[in-house]
């Protein structure tokens, strides 16, 4: 045993005796030698686990679910979904328990957003279907009540006066009222939008390309603790940041989403951490948030890793608790991920779910 041990440490010895022979002084290793040699000094830790008992009953998920929204103040999760004869919106609460539905005014829900103050409760949905609520943004109040219309309902366009949209993708409200939109999903525009709270543009980036302030499907925004404005640049497989107040172009992140652009985008309660999904790859990306005054790039400090064609469209971050909830078009299900006790680690983690999470299939009809 001894002499069996002694043999594997000197070919140990050896084959990395090569690797740094053949690295510092220029030598070849002959062809029939070739081999990947990698020393990993990245740390597996697991920064959240998968809540399997939520909801208490996935029964009520029939459609494909497009998109999540967390109600922290109330403790409430809406999922929008997309489908014939069913409810197109669920009411959770952020333990699991299923309150109700409501389908009213809702034809094909895309992006969702729960702006809740102390004064007032309001659900706000991108709505991109052909019928005559098709192409707006609307507002409702908790029960599923439509208190506004913004857009041309049953009319796609580029307008401004009045205002129109083609295919908008998501919205994010600040407590001041302000909204930020961004339009749309493959259609006309490719536009971000700021509107104060009585509905007036205050400013404007919209022009298909690739360059700064240029879109290639514009599909997910939110706004971080420094004022800063994120836009999930899909096509164009980047992070786009503006300044929130004068609509100034920041920089971008494209180094994280060489395999695929981002289809979602969200920070962690604390301000220290982004979270982005990637809807093909079937996977959420944690990056370490900017300081302020600085872009920089795309740090990754952990990935979740889901099953294979679970298709992760949107997601929403609880302020209350941390915990990610994350829409799966693929899966036809929402999943909740809740942060473990254990602090982030400098050099990330890997988060590896079971094949028989995913519950369905990806359905091509169903366009993100």
């Amino acid at each position: 045993m001894a002499r069996f041990w002694a043999c594997v440490a000197g070919a140990g010895f050896f084959l990395a005796f090569l690797v740094l022979h053949s690295r510092f002084c220029g030598f070849r290793l002959p062809p029939h030698l070739h081999f990947a040699f990698k020393i990993s000094w990245r740390a597996e830790e697991i920064l959240y686990r998968l809540d399997v008992d939520w909801p208490m009953y996935s029964e009520y998920f029939t459609g494909a679910t497009f998109c999540v929204a967390v109600d922290s103040l109330n403790g409430l999760v809406y999922v929008a979904q997309r489908g014939d004869n069913i409810s197109k919106v669920l009411v959770f609460t952020e333990d699991g328990y299923f309150l109700r539905a409501w389908n009213y005014t809702v034809d094909t829900p895309h992006g969702i957003f729960a702006a809740s103050t102390l004064h007032e409760q309001s659900i706000w949905i991108t709505d991109v279907g052909s019928g005559s609520y098709g192409h707006t943004i609307k507002k409702y109040n908790s029960f599923g009540d439509l208190v506004q219309v913004l857009g041309t309902p049953g009319k796609k366009g580029t307008g401004l006066n009045p205002l129109q949209f083609d295919n908008p993708a998501e919205l994010y409200v600040e407590d001041t009222g302000d909204i930020y939109i961004v339009d749309g999903d493959g259609g006309l525009n490719n536009r971000l939008i700021k509107l104060s709270q009585d509905y007036m543009i205050l400013w404007l980036h919209g022009e298909n390309g690739t360059g700064p302030a240029k879109f290639n499907i514009p599909h997910s925004v939110t706004v971080d603790s420094a004022g800063r404005v994120w836009v999930a640049d899909r096509g164009n497989k980047r992070l786009q940041v503006f300044d929130k107040d004068s609509g100034e172009w920041l920089g971008a992140w494209n180094n994280c989403f060489t395999e695929e652009g981002p289809s979602s985008v969200r920070f962690t309660p604390d301000g220290k951490y982004l979270i982005a999904a990637q809807l093909r790859l079937s996977r959420l990306l944690v990056a370490a948030a900017p300081p302020v005054g600085s872009i920089g790039r795309c740090s990754v400090i952990s990935t979740i890793q889901l099953a294979d064609q679970v298709s992760p469209h949107l997601l929403d971050v609880s302020a209350k608790t941390g915990a990610i909830y994350v829409a799966e078009i693929g899966a036809k299900q929402v999943q909740k991920f809740v942060p473990m006790n254990s602090s982030f680690s400098s050099f990330g983690s890997y988060v590896s779910l079971p094949e028989d999470v995913s519950r369905g299939s990806w359905d091509s009809q169903n366009r993100g």
